[in-house]
């Protein structure tokens, strides 16, 4: 073996100052994880346990407002198609309704129970939750001074759809805005208007609200006829215009009470006007008035019951006046009249004399 062999197979004093020093550092994160194991496994099951127990807990309580939305939506399909359900809100309404308090109370659900878990994960970690609390405090301030529109706006949907204000198919009347509301949601109203135009509404700017599809309607028939009619006839053909509707479809379902007579509501020197009111279903007060006012001209007409407006009878030819139609007579008829002295030309001058 070469000289050169023997030198590089023997040990240098700084290779195994190096191998010393890598054992002994070796030895110290050893030793500083056994220290240490026990804190980390502790802190990582407690980790484990608190986001187990978030997850169960949340799916539990979404669980529950489920099948409680479940519960509301079968209890108001039970009562649809009776007196009962007639007079309550419609089924479909209901349903939209619950399923969006549902959404409102999954979502906050969610939200508090998932911030709880992270906050409670950082304190695992021995990480000083003041500071952080603070400044989640200042931005919450700011952020509500910033968007104060956009939280009026949230808050007044959600007391919107608890109160059940108004909902999907409801005519409104929101003082900005009126028409037949085609979506709810938590920050903007949708209505669609008379022409088809589609309005947003801003729910914090909505003051007063006006629903025309609650409980029930009213429809108003104003009948102006002669003041020389027997009231009595025009009671007796109106009435039974109105029991003959009631006993006719659709009309039966949509009239939800007798067509009523009220009276004279105004007597004038050509006119008399006579009230006619009916109570029906949500939302069909026009659909009525219009059907209303159809058969009562109807019936009037056969009662031989004139209405104000209606062009009179013609006089028969024997009893009529023969000298109606003569022209009153002219001034100029006359050849000593004024006028027709006036009229005359002037002679002209006898130059002959």
């Amino acid at each position: 073996m070469s000289l050169y062999a023997l030198l590089a197979a023997a040990p240098s004093p700084g290779a195994a100052g190096s191998l010393d020093e890598a054992a002994e550092r070796a030895g110290n994160a050893a030793g500083w994880v056994e220290e240490n194991w026990s804190t980390w496994l502790n802190t990582g099951l407690r980790i484990l346990l608190i986001a187990a127990i978030a997850i169960v807990l949340r799916y539990l309580i979404r669980r529950a407002l489920t099948n409680l939305i479940d519960r509301m939506n079968r209890s108001a399909q039970a009562v649809e198609g009776t007196a009962l359900g007639g007079l309550l809100v419609n089924a479909e309404r209901r349903r939209q309704r619950s399923e969006a308090i549902g959404s409102v109370l999954r979502s906050v659900t969610s939200f508090l129970i998932l911030g709880t878990a992270a906050l409670m994960i950082l304190g695992a970690f021995q990480i000083n939750l003041a500071p952080l609390l603070a400044s989640a405090g200042v931005a919450g301030v700011a952020l509500g001074f910033g968007a104060r529109n956009l939280v009026t706006d949230f808050l007044s949907g959600v007391f919107m759809i608890l109160e059940d204000q108004y909902g999907v198919g409801d005519s409104i009347d929101a003082g900005v805005a009126s028409g037949e509301v085609i979506e709810v949601g938590l920050r903007v109203t949708k209505l669609r208007g008379d022409n088809g135009e589609i309005w947003y509404v801003r729910n914090g700017e909505v003051k007063r609200i006006g629903n025309l599809s609650q409980g029930w309607s009213t429809a108003g028939v104003d009948v102006t006829v002669r003041p020389v009619e027997d009231l009595d006839l025009v009671r007796k053909a109106i009435a039974e215009a109105g029991e003959t509707m009631t006993k006719e479809e659709p009309w039966s379902e949509r009239l939800w009470g007798p067509v009523e007579v009220l009276g004279l509501d105004a007597v004038l020197l050509d006119s008399m006007t006579v009230r006619v009111t009916a109570k029906t279903m949500p939302g069909k007060s026009l659909g009525v008035e219009r059907e209303l006012r159809w058969r009562v001209k109807q019936a009037l007409d056969a009662a031989g019951i004139r209405m104000t407006g209606v062009v009179p009878a013609q006089p028969d030819a024997a009893t009529a006046d023969p000298t109606a139609s003569m022209a009153a007579p002219s001034a100029y008829a006359s050849a000593t009249s004024p006028q027709s002295l006036a009229a005359t030309p002037i002679a002209p001058p006898n130059l002959s004399k």
